[in-house]
């Protein structure tokens, strides 16, 4: 019996385990088990639990829950091989120069491509530019060509680099940072293989997954007996797009829901911008109300109106015509978001404003305006998110903000200078070319002027 092909995943996080390797576990539930995930990580802040998934030969359980509080259990055991994390990550890199491995898969979420908004590599960042400069390697692209040199070393053969994450294009934008890296750091010789070799092709990928509360292996331990230490949970709904451009083969995952297709473009943009703008909307906006839940801020009548009013006003007017019901995707979504089982927090949702503002909400403003149209809906998100940054520099927050995207001195700075919003309307990193436009700074500041008000009456 010849072995399995092996999917190597960079990012042993809930969002991989709540949704690919249930997808491939789904293919083993039907007898298919030709392919099989091993999992590690590129960083030291997750050996919790990759301990307790070695100690446990990589298997867990996810727990789903519908809207209406119904839960189910299932144990996943498609991730065959944990890779323990070590400095310099030789296990890791001999694991990728295996023949096996068919498939390096990643998720690092958007900020961890390190990426401008005109998709060039930005080199603000120290982790980037130790990687290029010293050789390290505490990026997704320091560590991938440490993989692909050992793997060209070794004529392992041809790969394909599948980004998992809410990145526009992704798999375009992935290799453009890629190709960047490689030729800023002169290495030649795997930028000519990384032609020959392989494919990186597109996905949108779709499920909410929270940080596993203790209580989630309480109501594991009492459905399916045993203690599983690291187990993750999500909502019932699930969706893979993929586009169907694989260099060595690839698991039969249309035959267990995935969408295999020729462009994954219209169902990125319906979810970039339907889901994930609305998420962070009802995040800034639900913890400027005093809420700490998601679906606290969407049961609210008005936190619940920024997000459907940006959409239907701003958003819709500029996808449509698409393969996909708009208006019926944007109330599915709502109706997700109001899953008071999941216990989704805004900290979490809020998280990374920096890479979320340029990425998801910029390209609705653009098109508005190269249609001539107003963004009164669109110009409220931007509004929230200064609002918010607001209470961090004051330390109003409930909790911790994280945002690997911004430049925490410059962004203090700007809030204490004498024209802040202006400042913020001006940031390059949100804005790209539309920064200092007189429509945008005129818009947000009507939106601001709103967002303040609004927050006054509550």
């Amino acid at each position: 019996m010849s072995h399995p092909s092996v999917i190597l995943h960079l990012g042993l996080g809930s969002f991989h385990r709540a949704h690919q390797a249930v997808y491939l576990q789904a293919l083993h539930d039907l007898g298919d088990e030709s392919w099989v995930l091993a999992g590690a990580n590129i960083r030291a802040d997750m050996q919790a639990v990759e301990a307790a998934l070695i100690a446990q030969n990589g298997v867990y359980h996810v727990e789903t829950v519908t809207p209406a509080g119904v839960r189910a259990y299932q144990e996943i055991r498609s991730i065959r091989h944990v890779i323990p994390w070590e400095e310099g990550l030789a296990g890791l890199i001999a694991y990728g120069a295996r023949p096996e491995v068919k498939i390096i898969s990643f998720t690092v979420t958007e900020a961890g491509y390190y990426l401008t908004p005109q998709h060039k590599l930005d080199l603000n960042f120290a982790d980037l530019v130790s990687d290029l400069e010293q050789g390290t390697m505490l990026t997704i692209y320091g560590a991938l060509a440490a993989i692909l040199h050992a793997r060209m070393r070794a004529d392992a053969g041809k790969v394909t680099l599948l980004s998992c994450d809410n990145l526009r294009s992704n798999g375009e934008r992935f290799h453009e940072g890629f190709a960047e890296f490689l030729y800023r750091r002169g290495d030649e010789q795997l930028l000519s293989w990384l032609k020959t070799h392989t494919t990186t092709p597109a996905c949108m990928v779709d499920r909410i997954t929270p940080r596993p509360l203790p209580d989630v292996a309480e109501r594991v331990r009492a459905a399916c007996g045993g203690n599983d230490q690291c187990p993750v949970m999500g909502e019932d709904f699930i969706q893979w797009v993929i586009e169907d451009d694989f260099a060595a083969g690839r698991p039969a995952w249309e035959k267990v829901g995935a969408e295999l297709v020729a462009s994954v473009q219209p169902y990125e943009e319906a979810k970039i911008r339907l889901l994930n703008a609305q998420h962070s909307t009802i995040a800034w906006a639900g913890t400027l109300a005093g809420y700490l839940f998601i679906h606290e801020g969407t049961l609210d009548q008005d936190v619940r109106g920024f997000a459907y009013d940006y959409v239907t006003n701003d958003v819709l007017p500029v996808l449509e015509p698409s393969p996909i019901n708009l208006a019926a995707y944007r109330d599915k979504v709502l109706e997700r978001f109001s899953n008071a089982y999941i216990r989704d927090t805004n900290q979490r949702v809020a998280a990374d404003g920096y890479s979320k503002i340029p990425g998801w909400v910029t390209p609705t403003i653009r098109q508005r305006f190269a249609a001539a149209a107003g963004i009164e809906s669109v110009a409220m998100i931007p509004a929230l998110f200064f609002l918010f940054l607001q209470d961090w520099a004051a330390g109003k927050l409930p909790f911790e903000y994280q945002d690997q995207a911004m430049d925490e001195a410059s962004v203090r700075a700007m809030l204490e200078g004498p024209l802040p919003l202006l400042a913020f309307c001006r940031d390059i990193v949100l804005f790209g070319d539309l920064a200092g436009d007189a429509r945008l700074e005129a818009a947000i500041g009507r939106a601001y002027e709103r967002a303040v008000a609004w927050r006054a009456s509550r």
